[in-house]
């Protein structure tokens, strides 16, 4: 065969799990091509027009920690951001920023482009060539050829993909895309496995025929913060709004249901449990008088508006009655109408922690092909992939999370080590050490990590640094002692039992109705240091108890979480069940800390475990 180019690295797709990989093995001086089908697709917002979320605002701030572009990209197209949760606990505030869907794509593809060591090619990768177990390049259905060491499967949703609306289907990806018909195959032929999940997407109507005074206004928060600690801080420039469907559309869905592709059949795959379509939602919670719905700016020059809670894959004469049928629609005008999507995706246990198949060396796989859901998931395993494809071209250990450290490591952990049969996504009820993975503590965490690894650049670890220093400076100040009668007015003021004696201020703010801006305020101290510092502070200290007994949690158990595994025949490991010793085999963890979190791996299994790598001296 004749190779057009060589290259380290060759990405397929340019969704926001490949836009993440691309840029991370290029930014790591490999020489990459990134493939995609449609360089009108890249970094496409092909669902909602957000970015961020409850759990996937952490993994949007993670990815950006570690030196990647979901965090600066949605803060360069940003209409609104809220914090969501914002009056429970600090373990499940997330960010969640409302973005400019043209500008986002625009913004992204401008990044892809001027990048050093990158190229980009409009095509579709029709094989992944393998020699002895190996990578060595990719086919396109062009015939043309192109060598590398290393491949990262990106596609997205785009696999045989295919559009339902009533008995209406097309084999199209998103938004009329052309999808990509080929690849399947070749996966199947390497001996990976295919399965086919669904997710869908609710209509875009014409807010010009919205009466919004039927709707409740949702603003942004006013709080001078970004994604990303290097952009500047976004202002809101769009609302969205609140508003709940009817009775009458209820029943318009159920006098309908045997339309709808969900119930007649017409839909194989497996769809999202925690995001089902407005159908199915009415017919699971029958009882349920009405369902919340949020109008979503799509563009600001742009009069579409996304219906968010609303997904649908009814007919078309279906959807322009319910959706008539909502407060404030009467008139509405459907732009596009919502559709039901199939596609082929792998299960991910046959993936490494690194993201890296076990039966292809050089092979990774990221995003939505592995069958997760959501920007922020794919942008997560993205840059993961990115990096530990680099590292595999160089002949590095591979860089992987811990479920302490972030909740990318919580994402890919549950990726390999469950057998997913639905699309997956990121909740904070996934993670058991929440409290330390903080929307405000992620650069905290895994700055430094992005440093060494070479993607976090002079310009973002200095910002980092200087972040690290205000908060030494902050707590140092916190440590003076204040006498009782320099406290009475504030404690007083605050409803709080006068103190016998002098406390540091750090002490006062651990009680419960003070806190560093009423310290800050009583003492004129702080004035030049950003909320963001005193909210970290603020929140470490009030936090203090519980973050010390995860931390202990977590330190006590590391060596049973991190203990490697070898290659071992576990069906020759007496007193292990039969199914463990099946799950065992099949998945084949590294550490005894991802045995344990295989489905069908009992505590007791671990236990003979731990009994016989000891009798064998693998451990003591």
């Amino acid at each position: 065969m004749n190779f057009i180019d060589n290259y380290d690295a060759i990405v397929i797709g340019s969704g926001h799990a490949g836009s993440e990989a691309c840029l991370a093995l290029a930014r790591l001086n490999k020489k990459t091509l990134l493939t995609t089908l449609n360089l009108d697709s890249i970094a496409f917002l092909a669902c909602n027009p957000s970015i961020g979320g409850t759990a996937k605002g952490q993994l949007a701030a993670e990815v950006d920690a570690l030196g990647g572009e979901i965090g600066v990209n949605a803060d360069k197209s940003m209409l609104q951001l809220r914090m969501l949760n914002s009056g429970k606990g600090p373990a499940v505030q997330s960010l969640r920023a409302q973005v400019d869907k043209v500008v986002y794509h625009n913004e992204m593809k401008h990044t892809i482009e001027r990048q050093k060591n990158l190229d980009i090619l409009q095509c579709e990768v029709a094989e992944i060539l393998v020699e002895n177990g190996k990578v060595i390049g990719v086919k396109t259905s062009m015939n043309e050829y192109f060598s590398c060491k290393a491949v990262i499967v990106c596609t997205g949703v785009y696999l045989n993909s295919r559009i339902i609306i009533g008995d209406f289907t097309k084999y199209t990806g998103p938004n009329g895309y052309e999808p990509s018909t080929m690849l399947t195959k070749s996966l199947m032929d390497l001996g990976i496995e295919i399965r086919r999940f669904k997710t869908g997407t609710p209509a875009r109507v014409d807010g010009k025929t919205i009466d919004y005074s039927k709707f409740e206004i949702q603003p942004g928060d006013d709080l001078n913060i970004s994604f990303s600690p290097i952009s500047k801080k976004v202002k809101n420039k769009k609302v969205c709004y609140l508003g709940y469907t009817s009775t009458a559309m209820h029943d318009c869905i159920r006098e309908n249901i045997s339309r709808a592709p969900l119930y007649s059949g017409k839909i194989n795959g497996i769809g999202p449990r925690y995001c089902p379509s407005i159908e199915d939602k009415i017919m699971r919670f029958a009882d349920k008088e009405r369902h919340q719905l949020f109008l979503e700016p799509e563009s600001e020059n742009s009069d579409e508006v996304y219906v968010q809670g609303i997904s649908s894959s009814m007919p078309t004469d279906v959807q322009r009655k319910m959706y008539s049928l909502i407060p404030g629609f009467e008139n509405v005008k459907i732009m596009r109408f919502a559709y039901a999507i199939e596609y082929d995706c792998i299960n991910a246990t046959e993936l490494k922690n690194n993201l890296e198949s076990k039966k292809i060396s050089g092979l990774f796989f990221a995003g939505q092909v592995n069958g997760t859901s959501g920007y922020e998931e794919a942008a997560a395993q993205g840059i993961m992939a990115g990096i530990n494809a680099e590292r595999y071209i160089d002949n590095l250990s591979p860089f992987v999370l811990g479920r302490n450290q972030a909740y990318i490591g919580v994402l890919i952990d549950d990726l390999v080590t469950k057998d997913i049969i639905e699309p997956y996504r990121m909740m904070t009820s996934r993670a058991e050490y929440r409290l330390i993975l903080r929307q405000d503590n992620c650069d905290i965490r895994l700055t430094e990590l992005g440093r060494k690894i070479g993607l976090v650049d002079d310009k973002r670890y200095k910002i980092f640094k200087k972040k690290l220093k205000q908060i030494e400076q902050v707590n140092s100040t916190l440590n003076t002692m204040c006498n009782p009668e320099k406290l009475t007015p504030l404690f007083t003021e605050k409803g709080e039992s006068l103190p016998k004696s002098g406390l540091t201020l750090k002490e006062c703010i651990k009680r419960n109705n003070i806190t560093i801006f009423d310290i800050a305020s009583h003492f004129n101290l702080f004035s030049n240091v950003p909320k963001i510092v005193l909210d970290y502070v603020n929140t470490e200290i009030k936090y203090e108890g519980y973050i010390k007994k995860e931390l202990e949690y977590i330190e006590k158990n590391q060596h049973i979480e991190n203990l490697s595994l070898p290659d071992i025949d576990y069906s020759k490991i007496n007193g292990l069940r039969i199914e463990a010793r099946q799950k065992l085999n099949k998945f084949k963890p590294t550490t005894l800390g991802q045995a344990k979190r295989i489905d069908g791996v009992s505590p007791s299994d671990i236990n003979v475990l731990l009994v016989y790598l000891k009798l064998k001296g693998i451990i003591k």
